[in-house]
């Protein structure tokens, strides 16, 4: 059925629902899956919670904090120190890497130590590898840092902008780095406290979603084909919404193919990014690690690059784990794939002593994010920006993570989407 609106907006994830709360006027969601959420759904199966990946709430505003908490009893809520850690060779180093390098091995200790004081830092870099060997020198990258920024972004890191990460990388100084061998607390970290609710990341999205008129939530439907100048959607049932503001929470990958012109597709090409296999996974007993809340694994023989551990976030007596495998913007990943990857996962949680030989597979679940984590770039940053600045002339935003098509955190999604509802009242 054809509608007229204010605000059509695409996509029921975190920034789209954020949106709708703040908006002024009459607005329609559209949303392809047949429940909000987007990527911070929450997936329950017998005695096991599990996220689409590792969603861990570090609210630095109190506006947003209190929304969520005010909502929710304070007995189901956790609220956690972060315990990281990196399984390095046979032994646990504490995260990040470069600011725990006194925990390595003595000559390997004294070989990163001497590189990061010789290291060749330059006013400005070429490129994210470039600023990583500028920064921490050879060793600290070659151990550490490179291979398991490989194994994440599944791509040259010289194709990637020396500021890919944002705030969210991890960053130290020497002096930073020296006080770190005495002090032995990572104070480099946007994330060094999180809380989580024992529902779910999901739970909170619900708290979203109740606040609107369901009516106004279309589920099971996707936006085809957008006419920018006469500001018409097409839906995927053939309906038509005529909109005064479009408000795009879909991955820029994906909402450049409702516009007809060889600009849309070229700017499309050139948006690099991975796909990320996760394995949500519940064992019938507990790890021999129980305070820890996620690892990260650079060890290329390794097929994951980061393990997390719901169990111990939620203090919950049975072994539940989410698992990372990053892929190619162009993999294809077959079920054949997921089969093998399922496989090979086990096999390295025993190698890694993660689970032993009393340890049973209970429930699991399978994701693939597809687009994961977006490859910043220097040049197609410049033509995004370019095309958000057009299309901001038709009334067209695009916002979110994806949207964006940014790093950013969650948090970081809802004030952006606030802060564009209070500007277009």
């Amino acid at each position: 059925m054809d509608r007229n609106v204010k605000y059509l907006i695409i996509g029921a994830g975190i920034s789209g629902l954020t949106f709708a709360n703040y908006a002024e006027g009459d607005y329609l969601i559209v949303e392809k899956e047949d429940e909000v959420g987007g990527y911070c759904r929450t997936i329950k199966k017998k005695d096991y919670v599990w996220d689409y990946a590792g969603h861990f709430f570090h609210f630095s505003t109190e506006e947003f904090k209190k929304k969520f908490l005010d909502s929710v009893s304070a007995d189901d809520i956790k609220y956690k120190d972060k315990n990281t850690k990196i399984i390095y060779k046979d032994a646990l180093v504490d995260y990040p890497f470069q600011t725990n390098i006194h925990q390595l091995e003595k000559q390997e200790f004294i070989d990163c130590l001497y590189d990061l004081f010789h290291r060749d830092e330059k006013e400005d870099y070429d490129s994210f590898l470039d600023m990583l060997y500028g920064k921490f020198g050879k060793a600290i990258v070659e151990k550490f840092l490179r291979p398991y920024n490989e194994k994440l972004y599944a791509v040259d890191l010289t194709t990637l902008d020396k500021d890919a990460m944002g705030r969210f990388f991890p960053y130290a100084d020497i002096p930073a780095i020296i006080d770190n061998m005495k002090a032995n607390k990572d104070s480099t970290s946007y994330n060094n406290s999180f809380l989580y609710p024992k529902d779910g990341a999901g739970s909170f999205i619900q708290i979203l979603y109740d606040a609107l008129d369901g009516s106004k939530v279309l589920l099971n439907h996707e936006v085809v084909k957008i006419d920018n100048e006469d500001k018409v959607a097409e839906l995927d049932d053939g309906s038509r919404i005529t909109y005064e503001y479009l408000i795009n929470t879909s991955p820029l990958n994906h909402f450049l193919d409702y516009f007809d012109g060889k600009e849309f597709k070229s700017l499309q090409e050139a948006l690099s990014y991975n796909k990320v296999l996760v394995f949500n996974l519940g064992f019938n007993k507990k790890s021999k690690y129980t305070e820890e809340h996620w690892m990260y694994i650079p060890d290329k023989k390794v097929n994951f690059y980061r393990i997390g551990f719901y169990d111990n976030i939620l203090d919950a007596d049975k072994l539940s784990m989410y698992i990372e495998i990053g892929y190619g913007k162009n993999d294809v990943i077959t079920e054949e794939e997921v089969e093998e990857q399922l496989k090979l996962t086990l096999e390295n949680l025993h190698k890694l002593g993660i689970i032993d030989d009393e340890t049973k597979l209970e429930e699991y679940s399978t994701i693939i994010m597809d687009p994961a984590y977006v490859h910043i770039n220097t040049e197609t940053e410049k033509r995004i920006q370019k095309f958000k600045e057009r299309e901001a002339g038709n009334q067209i935003y695009t916002i979110g993570r994806y949207g964006a098509w940014t790093y950013c955190s969650m948090e970081d999604c809802m004030i952006a989407a606030k802060k564009l509802a209070e500007k277009l009242k």
